[in-house]
């Protein structure tokens, strides 16, 4: 009861001084991304997240946001999930000496791409460099991190923290940007130097851009009663997703494309964000603020999705390694998957049995398709299993589907994706399976 008791009133200074310090930065949008985001994960990649996260070094005060209280393990993971994806900005606070110094890294949350207005159109700026650790450097160190097996649970607990908050930051446009003017000669620091108040506003008056797009959410859809997290953030975000389906965005996630996702709020930022109508030291336009919010919730919605897949790709695919090298165990098999492990870059299960999520579904042929786009050299193969009897027909439909849904989603040629006819098997399942074009079809269970 003791230990309880000081965990409650850990949590309740660390969420206090934070909020206190919240002035300059604003943690409604990131947990809107981690809400989304939880949307898409499969059941084994939450448990592998909140696994994660619950084997946070012990200075890093992660793990304290996981309350032994009498809510449904369900909600308290998803708490643990969504804070956890503020927690780089929480490390920011100085009156917790030792983890600021240990994990607070300023130039980790942006990337500015530097640029001025030259008779009208963007030009990029290269005298100026942005910092060699940066947000996008950074995604990709800690994805390949999370996907290593030999880094300890405490560097990946850290390392998927920051890829929570990461992902949501560099769609934050604002943060892919650096403007450069006569009056920010190197650069607005993403906005920060552009004020939106008064010359003379101090305080809590003093508004620039950056904030204004930082806290855009509770500007439109403000906290009333001072609505807890699990009240206020599933209505907002349900009303994104419906506005912004993942049927609509899926042709856009550019799996791994982390750069491609930089740009794109780069590209928001150079043309949308400083319109002639943005005026130096005075309040936004009504239809500013109304566009604003719609790049912000579509943002959010692109940043959930990609961010929920990405974390679908690493630990699901890790699931499913683990299960193919225990079924490969006596079998024919196991020598040839031996010889070609080197080449596999990912594998997916269906059961034609199972009433799967179709937007799961969807994401394991996004991922398959994402290793096929960005390598013309392998070759996807789908083998199916044909079961017994009536199941053969059903389950060579499912693998035809397959292949017709990769072709027209990502444009993929017809002679990259093979299918191949596995014979029968115990299950009634069919295995993709990405291969270098040199090498042989491989020998699937047979």
């Amino acid at each position: 009861m003791k230990n309880w008791l000081s965990k409650i009133f850990l949590i309740f200074i660390i969420i206090f001084t934070s909020v206190s310090f919240a002035s300059a930065w604003d943690d409604t949008g990131h947990k809107l991304v981690a809400y989304i985001a939880w949307q898409q994960m499969s059941p084994h990649t939450r448990e592998q997240a909140v696994k994660l996260l619950l084997s946070a070094p012990e200075d890093s005060d992660l793990s304290v946001f996981y309350l032994q209280d009498s809510r449904s393990d369900a909600a308290k993971q998803l708490e643990l999930f969504m804070i956890a994806s503020t927690w780089a900005d929480i490390v920011r606070d100085k009156k917790f000496k030792t983890r600021y110094a240990k994990y607070h890294h300023g130039t980790w949350h942006y990337l500015d791409t530097f640029w001025r207005e030259n008779n009208g159109k963007v030009e990029i700026v290269t005298d100026l460099k942005s910092d060699e650790e940066n947000a996008l450097e950074r995604i990709h160190t800690f994805d390949k991190m999370l996907r290593d097996s030999s880094v300890s649970d405490e560097d990946k607990a850290i390392a998927l923290a920051w890829i929570l908050h990461l992902v949501g930051d560099i769609h934050q446009p604002l943060h892919d940007s650096g403007r450069v003017t006569d009056v920010e000669p190197k650069g607005d620091q993403g906005g920060n130097l552009f004020l939106l108040s008064p010359k003379d506003a101090t305080g809590e008056n003093r508004l620039n851009l950056h904030w204004y797009w930082d806290s855009i959410i509770g500007r439109n859809i403000p906290r009333f009663f001072d609505a807890c997290d699990s009240d206020y953030i599933p209505p907002i975000a349900q009303e994104i997703m419906k506005k912004y389906p993942y049927s609509t965005m899926q042709s856009r996630l550019e799996f791994g494309q982390f750069d491609k996702w930089q740009q794109e709020g780069f590209q928001i930022a150079s043309t949308k964000l400083y319109p002639l109508t943005l005026i130096r030291n005075e309040a936004p336009s009504e239809a500013y603020k109304k566009q604003s919010f719609q790049i912000a919730q579509e943002q959010i919605a692109l940043a959930g999705y990609r961010l929920g897949q990405m974390l679908n790709q690493i630990f699901d695919n890790q699931l499913t390694e683990e299960n193919t090298n225990k079924t490969y165990q006596g079998t024919k098999s196991a020598k040839a998957t031996a010889e070609i492990g080197d080449i596999v870059v990912h594998s997916g299960w269906f059961d034609i049995y199972t009433k799967v999520n179709l937007e799961a579904e969807r994401a394991h042929l996004d991922n398959f398709a994402y290793y096929l786009k960005n390598e013309p050299k392998l070759i996807g193969y789908i083998a199916y299993f044909t079961g017994n009897g009536d199941e053969a027909e059903l389950i060579k439909r499912r693998a035809i589907k397959a292949k017709n849904y990769l072709m027209k989603e990502y444009n993929l040629p017809n002679s990259q994706i093979v299918l191949i006819n596995a014979g029968n098997y115990t299950k009634t399942t069919f295995i993709l399976q990405p291969m270098l074009s040199s090498q042989p079809p491989p020998k699937f269970f047979m």
